[in-house]
């Protein structure tokens, strides 16, 4: 039986932005985007499942409500597990400018003189100032030389919530009625996991790196070099994945307390529910 098309179908959200990734599309696995001509991807506002979706506390935890509400509102977006984590916000604040406009109202309070008050931010204003890190730049140590990219959402999200897991067994063990060699070898064991997770952001931070016979690719041996290279060069491989992740995170608001002139600055952060729940 040939199925009739929806009259209806007219009356479906159309996008409301277009939105042009800070990346531009590099970096991002042919499978999981379509990238029109222009770059530009039209972005749809959020259905009511979307919002519920993004309300489910769990879902939000893992990331997978955030990876829901991207490809129900852009769908050249196929895989958003796969985006490049610098991508994140901007698509974020693409999704609430075309489901609730470009104004967000925020409360804060000054930590001067602890007045509350409320602010109004243009979104259109954050989203322009959203552009991608220089991943060209390269580190040179001797004959090799180390080649960067961004992790993937999927691999940021695992790495938060692992490290969230460990850092809340580390506040744990202070309080709990364990021995105090248990308390300490479950501490160590913690830190030790926190290390790892270092050690995995990095390799997956890691494009390549050349030597004078190959290019080494494999994750497995970009990790097995990670965990045996001199400390000094460690670091500054950790320095220089920190310096390109600070490029591509929201810089904080600076205010001005209307009771006390006090000046601060209000950190700013996109991805979670209230950011949504905010304007509903």
């Amino acid at each position: 039986m040939t199925q009739t098309a929806n009259p209806l179908r007219q009356f479906f959200r159309q996008p409301a932005i277009y939105l042009t990734l800070p990346t531009r599309g590099e970096f991002w696995h042919p499978d999981a985007i379509s990238i029109p001509e222009n770059k530009e991807l039209p972005v749809l506002p959020m259905t009511a499942i979307d919002e519920i979706t993004y309300r489910t506390p769990d879902a939000l935890f893992n990331g997978q409500a955030v990876v829901n509400v991207i490809q129900s509102c852009i769908p050249n977006i196929l895989n958003a597990w796969a985006a490049p984590a610098v991508d994140i916000n901007a698509i974020l604040v693409a999704i609430r400018i075309a489901s609730y406009g470009h104004e967000m109202g925020f409360g804060t309070q000054c930590p001067a003189c602890q007045t509350e008050e409320e602010y109004q931010l243009d979104l259109r204003t954050v989203l322009a100032q959203l552009d991608s890190p220089n991943f060209s730049k390269t580190i040179k140590h001797g004959d090799m030389e180390i080649f960067f990219r961004p992790i993937t959402y999927k691999n940021q999200t695992d790495t938060n919530q692992t490290q969230f897991e460990e850092q809340r067994i580390i506040q744990q063990i202070p309080g709990s009625n364990l021995p105090d060699e248990e308390k300490l070898a479950k501490l160590n064991q913690a830190l030790r996991k926190i290390t790892e997770l270092t050690v995995q952001a990095l390799k997956h931070s890691i494009a390549g790196i050349r030597t004078p016979n190959t290019v080494v690719v494999e994750p497995e041996f970009i990790q097995e070099f990670l965990q045996n290279c001199d400390r000094k060069l460690f670091n500054t491989i950790r320095d220089h994945v920190i310096e390109l992740r600070t490029a591509s995170e929201l810089k904080p608001l600076h205010l001005t307390c209307n009771n006390c002139s006090h000046e601060y600055d209000q950190p700013l952060t996109l991805d979670q529910a209230s950011f949504f729940d905010a304007a509903s």
